[in-house]
C-alpha cells in the first residue's frame, strides 16, 4: 500500500489528464492510472489528433491536385502514403509526450496498468505482466472514455472491416470504401480517403446526414460532399460483409425493409458511434449505478451514488466530445478542492473537420421550433465575404439564431473554411448571454472570414451590409 492520495483519476484522455492537472494545481495529491503505454486516451492516440493530421495532409494534397493551378502554382503532387502516415504519427507523439511532460511538471504520480475499483477509496492497478498493487485515495474519478460501437454482421478486424482506429492505419488507398454511418467520424475519415483517391459510399440508417446538427447545414453539406465525389445511401442499413477474392461483398437493404443488394468494396469503415467504456472497472461490485446505455449515473457535482466516486467525459451522459470532458475534469477537480466547479452545457461547440468545416453551438432551428421558442434568423453566405472570395473558399454560410423578444443569441451554425475557429466568438458571446446586436456592433478586422459572423448577426435585424 502507498500513502493515500487525495485523488486518483482512472484514464488519461482529455478529461482525465486535465482533471489531474487542475487538481494538482489546487494543491491535491494526485495519481493517474492509464492502461496504454502513452497518455492522452483515444483522442490523442487514435482519435482527434491523428485524424486531424490526416485531414490536414489530405486536404493539402487535394488542393495541390485541384486548386493550385488556378492560383498560378504548377505542381504535380505524388502521394507517399507511408510518409503521410509517419507525419500523422509524429503529431501523435508530440502530443502524448507533451502530456507526459505535464504529469511530471505537476508532480502527478503515474501508474500504467488496468485500473479496477475494489472499494470506495481503493483502486487496484494490474500491470501488463499481471503484477497488482492497491492504491488508496480520498476520491476516485472515472475518466475511461468510450469504445467503438459495434454492428452485428460486421466483425471489425482493422484490415478490411475497420473502426476509426484501423481507418487511420490503412497501408494503401482503397479503390472503394463503404462508410457505415453519416456522423462526424464517418464523414471526416471518408473525406481523408476520398481526397487520396478512394470512391466513398456512405450508408446511413436515417434519412439525413449528421443527425442532431442543424438541418439547413446538413442539407447544404450533403450537396457539397456529393460534388466532392461522395455518394450516399440514406435510409439504408448494412447487414453483413463477406470476403470475396481480395475484397468484400457488402449486403445493404432499406432501413424500412425491402430487397437486399450486394455491393463490392475494398474496405468497410464502421462509424456508427461510440459506447461508454465501463467494463472491467468493478463498478457492479462496488454498487456504482449505470443507466440503460451503460453510462455512469452522476449528480450535478459528478458524484455517483457511491460516496467518493465521480465520473466525467464519455462515460456519463452528454455529447462525447473531448472539450466537454476537459471542462468536466476542471469542474470536478475544483469541486473536490472546495470550489464551485461548473460546466455550461448550453455552450459546448461541436465541429466537423472536413472541408469545408462545420461548427455549431447552442440550439438548432429544429430544437427551437420543438420547444415553441419564437426566434429570428440571420444568415450570411461566404460568397459575399471579401476574404473568402480572395481565397477561393466561398462554400457555406454563417447562421445566427436569436430570441425574437430579447435578441439573445440561442445558437450559431457555420459551414465554411475555418468554421471551427470562427465558432469561438459565438461561444464567448453566448457565455455572457450576448445579443445578436452585441455581435453585430463588435468591430471585426477586414478582410477576414470572421466578418461573415458579424454580417450574419446584422442579418438577424435584416441590415446586413454586404448582401
Amino acid at each position: 500500500m502507498t500513502d493515500p492520495y487525495d485523488l486518483i483519476v482512472i484514464g488519461t484522455g482529455p478529461g482525465g489528464y486535465v482533471c489531474a492537472i487542475r487538481a494538482a494545481q489546487l494543491g491535491l495529491k494526485v495519481a493517474v492510472v492509464e492502461k496504454r503505454a502513452t497518455f492522452g486516451g483515444t483522442c490523442l492516440n487514435v482519435g482527434c489528433i491523428p485524424s486531424k493530421a490526416m485531414l490536414h495532409a489530405s486536404e493539402l494534397y487535394d488542393e495541390a491536385n485541384h486548386g493550385f493551378a488556378a492560383m498560378g502554382i504548377e505542381v504535380k503532387p505524388k502521394l507517399d502514403l507511408k510518409t503521410m502516415l509517419a507525419f500523422k504519427d509524429e503529431g501523435v507523439k508530440g502530443n502524448t509526450d507533451g502530456v507526459a511532460y505535464l504529469m511530471k511538471k505537476n508532480k502527478i504520480a503515474t501508474h500504467h496498468g488496468t485500473g479496477k475499483i475494489i472499494a470506495a477509496g481503493k483502486v487496484e492497478v494490474t500491470s501488463e505482466s499481471g503484477e497488482a498493487q492497491v492504491l488508496e485515495t480520498r476520491a476516485i474519478v472515472i475518466a475511461t472514455g468510450s469504445d467503438v460501437a459495434r454492428l452485428p454482421g460486421l466483425d471489425i478486424d482493422e484490415k478490411a472491416i475497420v473502426s476509426s482506429t484501423g481507418a487511420l492505419e490503412l497501408p494503401k488507398v482503397p479503390k472503394k470504401m463503404i462508410v457505415v454511418g453519416a456522423g462526424v467520424i464517418g464523414l471526416e475519415l471518408g473525406s481523408v480517403w476520398r481526397r487520396l483517391g478512394a470512391e466513398v459510399l456512405v450508408v446511413e440508417f436515417l434519412d439525413r446526414i449528421l443527425p442532431g446538427m442543424d438541418g439547413d447545414v446538413a442539407k447544404s453539406f450533403q450537396r457539397i460532399l456529393e460534388k466532392q465525389g461522395f455518394t450516399f445511401k440514406l435510409g439504408h442499413k448494412v447487414t453483413g460483409a463477406k470476403k470475396s477474392g481480395s475484397g468484400l461483398k457488402v449486403s445493404i437493404e432499406p432501413a424500412a425493409g425491402g430487397d437486399s443488394e450486394s455491393i463490392d468494396a475494398d474496405v468497410v469503415l464502421v462509424a456508427i458511434g461510440r459506447t461508454p467504456y465501463t467494463e472491467g472497472l468493478g463498478l457492479a461490485d462496488v454498487g456504482v449505478e449505470l443507466d440503460k446505455r451503460n453510462r455512469v449515473v452522476v449528480g450535478e457535482h459528478y458524484q455517483t451514488n457511491v460516496a467518493g466516486i465521480y465520473a466525467i467525459g464519455d462515460v456519463i451522459a452528454g455529447p462525447m466530445l473531448a472539450h466537454k470532458a476537459e471542462d468536466e475534469g476542471v469542474a470536478v477537480a475544483e469541486i473536490l478542492a472546495g470550489q464551485a466547479g461548473h460546466v455550461n452545457y448550453g455552450v459546448i461547440p461541436s465541429v466537423v473537420y472536413t472541408f469545408p468545416e462545420i461548427a455549431s453551438v447552442g440550439k438548432t432551428e429544429e430544437e427551437l421550433k420543438a420547444a415553441g421558442v419564437d426566434y429570428n434568423v440571420g444568415k450570411f453566405p461566404f460568397t459575399a465575404n471579401g476574404r473568402a472570395k480572395a481565397n477561393r473558399t466561398t462554400l457555406g454560410f454563417v447562421k445566427i439564431l436569436a430570441d425574437a423578444a430579447t435578441d439573445r443569441v440561442l445558437g450559431a451554425h457555420i459551414i465554411g473554411a475555418n468554421a471551427g475557429e470562427l465558432i469561438a466568438e459565438c461561444c464567448v458571446l453566448m457565455e455572457f448571454s450576448g445579443s445578436a446586436e452585441d455581435l453585430a456592433r463588435t468591430c471585426h478586422a477586414h478582410p477576414t472570414l470572421s466578418e461573415a459572423v458579424k454580417e450574419a448577426a446584422l442579418s438577424v435585424a435584416k441590415r446586413a451590409i454586404h448582401m
